[in-house]
């Protein structure tokens, strides 16, 4: 049975309630809050490791994918729990605190060199960020379904959503290289700071992120939920049962892989591909990280119009290809000499590029509740918490082979760290990460996204198919 409030319209009594402005930013805040700490792992761990705290590039990449296995067995754990329980706090949303003030913790403690090129110390820390990250994630995304029904809703709360995560992304692209700058203003162009500038950056990204989850938290209420005698008997295995009976959720999932493997093996490579590929500065390699997050200004608050024109699988279709024009761009830009030093010309593929992904991997966050529905209107039982473990295992799966991926690649082209400039294998090597990888992914993307079936007239009369019967 699910829990109701009072409601003014008929709609809202039967689940389709309707989110403020407000509400809306509120629950954005909380990715904004983990894009501070997922995009600096994601764009700068790697390099802090190799360049700063002294790893080799090979021992980074299979620590990455350790780390990545452990979250295979801890994430349906969190998700099992977070189904079954009710803290006094909320189902979902006390987990913004409970689990964020340890992965504030542990974030800082990740670009600290007390224990510079300590293994075991690199192992603990990054293991420890990502078991917290899974804690304040997975129910995080379960919050999203918890709040309201209707897809129209959805569309909006994940608009603005993506909206603010890119917030946090632009402020982590472009603004890590410049709070280092501010904590270190040597000379140094090559983002090979002091170890003391990148612990103090983290901890100043670090508290801010806390105090949005904590803004997140206050902003959020859960009203589509199931009682705690209808979630009682979850247990891991409902996992795998989820996965098989739930098609539409293992054509989410497999995206999900896809689309992180391709924006985490380029996330990884662009601070190598504008040091050693392009010569650039810690200036350029802020507009250029910055224009990964800049078009979520301009297209995020689009999505609703541009969904209603050409339909949830056009609006894929079309910036997935956006993306790859964008990579092609690049490529080319980076092997003609005479291209090459036009660092304009670089900027607008960066930026069409990043149109295309933020667009498509942005959307694909408003399909979560849409297979959470399809599988409550299967077997009669709303497991936010499982199916967003499920995802989470995918999508950290596609994390690890971007953190694994360019360690290995650096490895075989014999990347240096000490070295002024790389040999030409290298930079080629550096040019796969950035470009030929993620398009090869990116067409992957397209073909699954293709199978997807539950158009907005189909989950819609799925959703009033089970508010009918709740009452």
């Amino acid at each position: 049975m699910e829990a109701t409030i009072p409601a003014t319209k008929t709609n809202e009594a039967r689940g389709f309630y309707k989110l403020s402005m407000l509400q809306c930013i509120g629950f954005g805040s909380g990715d904004l809050a983990q894009n501070l700490i997922y995009q600096t792992i994601s764009m700068y761990l790697l390099f802090f490791y190799t360049n700063v705290y002294g790893l080799d590039p090979a021992v980074a990449a299979v620590m990455f994918l350790i780390v990545r296995i452990v979250d295979v067995i801890w994430d349906p754990l969190v998700g099992t729990f977070v189904d079954k329980h009710d803290p006094k706090l909320g189902k979902y949303r006390a987990y913004l605190i409970l689990g964020g003030v340890p992965l504030t913790a542990f974030a800082i403690l990740c670009f600290w060199n007390g224990f510079s090129g300590s293994l075991f110390y690199a192992y603990f820390t990054y293991v420890g960020l990502s078991m917290c990250y899974t804690l304040v994630n997975v129910p995080y995304g379960a919050l999203n379904a918890s709040l309201t029904r209707d897809t129209a809703e959805i569309t909006k709360l994940t608009s603005v959503r993506m909206f603010m995560a890119n917030v946090g992304g632009l402020a982590v692209g472009m603004g890590i290289p410049m709070v280092l700058k501010c904590f270190d203003p040597s000379e140094t162009t090559d983002m090979s700071m002091s170890d003391t500038a990148w612990f103090a950056t983290m901890a100043l990204y670090g508290v801010i992120g806390l105090a949005l989850l904590i803004f997140c938290f206050s902003q959020c209420r859960e009203r589509v939920v199931m009682d705690k005698s209808a979630t009682e008997n979850v247990k891991v295995s409902d996992l795998w049962m989820e996965f098989v009976h739930n098609r539409p959720l293992r054509i989410l999932a497999f995206f999900f892989i896809t689309a992180f493997a391709m924006m985490a093996v380029g996330n990884a490579a662009g601070a190598y591909y504008i040091n050693y590929n392009l010569g650039g500065s810690a200036e350029e390699l802020s507009i250029f990280m910055g224009l990964g997050s800049i078009p979520a200004f301009i297209f995020m608050p689009m999505i609703p119009a541009i969904k209603r024109v050409v339909g949830k699988k056009g609006m894929f279709y079309i910036f997935l290809v956006t993306a790859i024009i964008g990579m092609a761009m690049l490529y080319i830009i980076s092997v003609v000499p005479a291209l090459r030093e036009q660092m304009w010309m670089v900027y607008v593929a960066q930026f069409i590029k990043s149109t295309g992904v933020i667009v498509a991997t942005g959307y694909m966050w408003a399909l979560v509740p849409e297979v959470i529905s399809f599988g409550e209107y299967t077997h009669g039982r709303r497991i936010s918490g499982i199916v967003n473990a499920l995802t989470g295992i995918f999508y950290k799966a596609g994390m690890a082979l971007g953190g694994v991926v360019p360690g290995l690649v650096l490895a075989y082209v014999g990347f240096n760290k000490d070295a002024a400039t790389q040999t030409p294998f290298a930079e080629q090597g550096i040019l796969w990460l950035v470009a030929v990888i993620p398009a090869i992914l990116l067409v992957l993307a397209m073909f699954i996204i293709s199978r997807y079936e539950l158009d907005d007239d189909v989950i819609d009369d799925i959703n009033r198919q089970i508010e009918s019967r709740h009452k």
